[in-house]
């Protein structure tokens, strides 16, 4: 059985890890990982609109991994609309990427889950092989941060490389077309960056429990044994 200061370590692990599997299962399904500031330029060209005017023409725009909405600002009103990343609008944007970001985001689920299962099992018991103990718990602890990572990465590329809001924007607009004024990270990115930092911490608490503390020890007192002691 392993002792009460790491079993406690790896009890705040599981814990640890488990908030970080609910917050990118949140994140994921949330539309709410960038928002920004869209102008109608087409509009705003056509009448010549100057910069107290061009208030009339921003609009906003938010999305997700999946979905997101927008309000269209071309100096008749705003009109709101909803659209879905898949099946027809992942093909204008860049595929592949767009995929490989899902893909990051569900492989570390996954890997929180196991480190999850990981550290329920040091904390309950020392186990027999190198493998499922802290060694292993710190391995799929880093693969899940890594993987975290990954993803918030390859979405900024996207964003920043790729113009992945532009492209959104302009999505089936045949007459109008948008340029991004603002764009901003919301909620859903920073809770995956929260959850890449979460296993890092996994990974700081994982090395604490390996540490060997010096045991107290209490001095005994010095038994003197007399000759009266033996004859009684």
């Amino acid at each position: 059985m392993p002792g009460c200061f790491k079993k406690t370590l790896f009890a705040l692990a599981s814990l640890i890890s488990f908030v970080s599997f609910i917050l990118i299962v949140v994140a994921m399904g949330v539309p709410k990982w960038m928002t920004g500031k869209i102008l109608c330029k087409t509009g705003a060209d056509l009448v010549n609109a100057t910069d107290p005017e061009l208030v009339k023409f921003i609009g906003e725009i938010y999305y997700g991994l999946f979905r997101g909405g927008k309000i269209r600002q071309c100096g008749l009103g705003g009109r709101r609309s909803k659209f879905t990343i898949f099946p027809h609008m992942v093909k204008k944007l860049n595929t592949g990427l767009h995929v490989m970001i899902i893909m990051f985001l569900c492989v570390a689920i996954f890997f929180s889950l196991v480190s999850f299962g990981f550290c329920i099992l040091n904390a309950i018991k020392v186990p027999y092989r190198a493998i499922n103990g802290p060694a292993g718990a710190c391995l799929w602890n880093f693969l899940a941060g890594v993987f975290v990572v990954l993803g918030v990465t390859s979405f900024m590329a996207a964003v920043k490389l790729h113009h992945l809001t532009e492209r959104i924007a302009n999505f089936r607009e045949n007459v109008f077309r948008f340029v991004i004024l603002e764009e901003r990270f919301e909620d859903c990115f920073w809770i995956c960056v929260a959850s890449a930092t979460a296993h890092a911490v996994n990974l700081l608490l994982i090395a604490i429990s390996g540490i060997h503390f010096p045991k107290i020890k209490t001095k005994t007192e010095e038994v003197n044994v007399t000759a009266e002691d033996i004859m009684y």
